[in-house]
Formats: C-alpha cells, sequence, structure tokens
C-alpha cells in the first residue's frame, strides 16, 4: 500500500472553507485593531541566531528552528552551533524589538504596531498545539504608563467580541509582585528563573505539584514550605478592587508600586471594558524572561487554556539599540480561537456560473469579468451527469447562488438569473 502523504509533523493544510473562515476572523482582528490606531507592520521570518537565543525566549529558545549557513563544505567537521547562523522566529515580540530599534527614526512615539504572520517552535505536536502556528499581535513602544497595558487589553476584548468569542476572562500579575514573592521567600535572585518555570505548570500539575517539583529541584524544604504557604494565601486573593487587601498579603520586599499598578490597570479596565471579568492570579508567570512587568493572559470559557498573552517587557529593546524604550504587547494565539470561531460567510455575492462544455471559453470569463466588477466572486463550473456533490462542496465554501449557462440554437450564449444554492439542491 503506498504511504500517505501527510504535511511535515506539526504542520497542516487549510482548506478553502477553513482559509475563508481564517481570513475572515484575520480582516475582522485587523479591523478592530486598525480602529483603535494600530499601524500594520512586517518582519523577516528569519533572524540572527544571536537574537533568538538572547536568554529571554524562555523554554522557547530550546525549540528553535536553525537554518544552516550557506556555503558550508560538506567535507568540513562542524558542531550544530557552528553550522547555522539563522533561526525562524518562535513569537513576533522578539522580531518587533529589533525591528523598533532597527526603524526607531522612522517611527513616532509612542509607536502603535500591529504584526500578523506565522511563527515556529520545534515543539512536540498534539491537539491545538502546532510546530507552525499564526499569532495576531499589538504593541506600545515608548508608553511608561498603564494607559498601554489598558489600551491593549480593551482592544484584544474587542476583537473577541466581535468575532463572536465571549464570555473571556483576564488573568493579570505582575513579574515585580513575583520577584519580590520568592525574594521574601528566601530565594536567591538567580534561582528565580528556575522558581517560576515550576509555578508557571500550577494550573497543569497543582500546587502540590509544584513543590514537589522544587523539592526535586534541590530547593532547601524550608523556602518551598515558606512558597507553599505564601501562595496558598495569594491564590485567594482575586479581587482587584482593594489593592490594599493585596499589598498586605505580600511579603514587603514586593514593591508597592507594582500592586498600585495591577490596582490602576484594574480600575482603568473597569471603566473601558466593564463586561470583561478581570482576575488577579499570582501563579500566572508566563515563560518569557523579556517580560518586566504586569503580565496577563485571556482564557475563553471552555476553551481549557489561555486564548491570548503578553505583558510589558521595557528592557528588550534596549538590547539591539542600547537604549531602553517602554514596551508592552498582547499576543492573540490564532489557532486557539480558530476552532470556536463560528463566523457564517456572506453568500450573498457569491456565485457558481454553471455551464455546459459548448459554451465559449471568452463568453465565459467576459461575464465574469464583469460580475467580478459587480462585486461578485464567481466560480465556473463545469456541467457534469452528477452535478450536486460538486454544488453540495462550493456550498461548504461560502457560495450561496448559482448562475446557469448555456449555449442556444442560434449560437448565441444565455445567461440565466442567479438562483440560491444550498447543500442538498440549487
Amino acid at each position: 500500500m503506498a504511504p500517505k502523504i501527510v504535511p511535515a509533523r506539526g504542520m497542516r493544510d487549510v482548506l478553502p472553507a477553513d482559509k475563508a473562515r481564517r481570513e475572515h476572523a484575520l480582516r475582522v482582528i485587523r479591523e478592530v485593531y486598525r480602529s483603535f490606531g494600530f499601524d500594520e507592520v512586517e518582519t523577516p521570518a528569519l533572524e540572527e541566531l544571536s537574537r533568538l537565543e538572547s536568554g529571554q525566549g524562555g523554554e522557547n529558545e530550546k525549540m528553535l528552528f536553525k537554518v544552516l549557513r550557506r556555503g558550508l563544505d560538506p567535507d568540513e567537521a562542524l558542531k550544530p552551533a557552528e553550522a547555522a547562523d539563522l533561526g525562524l522566529r518562535f513569537d513576533l515580540t522578539v522580531p518587533l524589538s529589533r525591528y523598533v530599534a532597527t526603524n526607531a527614526a522612522a517611527l513616532r512615539t509612542p509607536a502603535k504596531l500591529l504584526q500578523i504572520g506565522p511563527v515556529w517552535r520545534a515543539e512536540r505536536p498534539q491537539k491545538g498545539r502546532y510546530r507552525q502556528f499564526v499569532q495576531c499581535d499589538i504593541d506600545i513602544v515608548g508608553e511608561p504608563g498603564a494607559i498601554a497595558e489598558v489600551e491593549l487589553v480593551t482592544a484584544t476584548h474587542t476583537a473577541l467580541q466581535r468575532l463572536g468569542l465571549a464570555g473571556t476572562t483576564l488573568r493579570i500579575n505582575d513579574r515585580e509582585v513575583l520577584g519580590g514573592l520568592l525574594t521574601g521567600c528566601g530565594f536567591a535572585a538567580d534561582d528565580h528563573g528556575s522558581v517560576l518555570i515550576t509555578v508557571d505548570k500550577a494550573d497543569k500539575i497543582g500546587l502540590d505539584g509544584v513543590m514537589a517539583e522544587l523539592r526535586a529541584k534541590g530547593f532547601a524544604d524550608e523556602l518551598v514550605s515558606a512558597l507553599e504557604s505564601a501562595l496558598g494565601r495569594l491564590l485567594t486573593i482575586t479581587d482587584l478592587s482593594s489593592p490594599g487587601a493585596l499589598a498586605d498579603a505580600l511579603p514587603g520586599a514586593v514593591p508597592a508600586a507594582a500592586v498600585a499598578r495591577l490596582g490602576e490597570i484594574g480600575a482603568a479596565l473597569a471603566v473601558s471594558a466593564p463586561e470583561l471579568p478581570v482576575v488577579f492570579d499570582v501563579s500566572l508567570v508566563r515563560g518569557m524572561g523579556y517580560y518586566t512587568g504586569p503580565i496577563f493572559e485571556m482564557a475563553l470559557e471552555g476553551s481549557g487554556s489561555s486564548i491570548a498573552g503578553g505583558g510589558r517587557y521595557d528592557n528588550m529593546v534596549g538590547r539591539f539599540s542600547g537604549r531602553d524604550l517602554p514596551a508592552c504587547g498582547f499576543s492573540i494565539g490564532f489557532e486557539r480561537i480558530a476552532d470556536h470561531l463560528r463566523v457564517e460567510a456572506d453568500r450573498s455575492r457569491t456565485v457558481a456560473l454553471v455551464h455546459s462544455p459548448d459554451v465559449p471559453a471568452g463568453e465565459l470569463v467576459r461575464r465574469q469579468r464583469e460580475m467580478a466588477a459587480e462585486g461578485y466572486r464567481v466560480a465556473l463550473v463545469r456541467q457534469a451527469k452528477r452535478m450536486q456533490p460538486l454544488l453540495d462542496k462550493l456550498v461548504e465554501e461560502g457560495y450561496g447562488g448559482v448562475l446557469r449557462a448555456r449555449l442556444d440554437e442560434d449560437g448565441a450564449v444565455s445567461f440565466g438569473e442567479i438562483a440560491p444554492l444550498a447543500a442538498g439542491g440549487a
């Protein structure tokens, strides 16, 4: 038996009906983000490895697709690290930071930028998780105040609402809160990254699992116990409307400004997006090492995972330009929302032009061109003995009308009226 022909592992093909649905969703997202004043930009799929392996990408840096240098001698023995100089981007934030550093003179401040495109991670494929996937990012660079976080969250919530995705909840935390919490529990600053990687798994392995993994990593029992007690206490605090209660529950090592900032964001979102529940979650970490302040994730009821996430990364641009700029971004994981979309295509201007084999090609394409100029989408469909399966497929692809072309006895081409097209009968 011939082998099954499938895409590369972790990749997928997109059929016409799904592609149309996805493109409609992307148009809605673009329209909403542009209505909030974001300008769309584009960055290359490839970046220099030194930029992608800066230590800021967390676990994603271990999942890089690397590209071999050109002109390598096939007989020369090279270590893998010496053979590659470029990599496929694993997110859109690192390339955007480089983009801002490169094009700073051409951008106004603050810059409000939109970027949509594929990213690649060499991870283990599973349901809803691919090695190539689309992200939709908005970023504000040059604004240090909480208005950046509020605008990013409100714009993204509006886009998801416009797509019909109701029931979203925003979880929010702050990297400075997490850093102060770990310091207050006695963990050394050099160990914070390792501890946070484990804490980030709390929603999957639970608090007991987090503590077991930290002990397995060799952390002293008194430190782990202190963290367990603090997290157990803080996980019961979810309301940001009284930041004083949160401040009282946190160790003194947590900067008061970070707690106040969370309260400011929560209060502002209660005005700009009052229908969006905002929940403080001390276990929210987000794996990227470049986050410096507030971090947030948006979850959709029933999805089982976050569908958007982001945060503040004030030091990232400076790694490329030598001059730090405040920056904050929010990213929609498009593949995670695609399966939840129930967008009906507009079928009113989509027509299958069915023709007998003897109708001249020039006449058919002339009519197709005329209708296209009138705003129709027209598919030429050759008449066959069994038309219904083909027409059913066109319905799946979003076509809503059928127009029949025939060659009359005198040799003239006649076109009927557009009739409704529906599955099971035209």
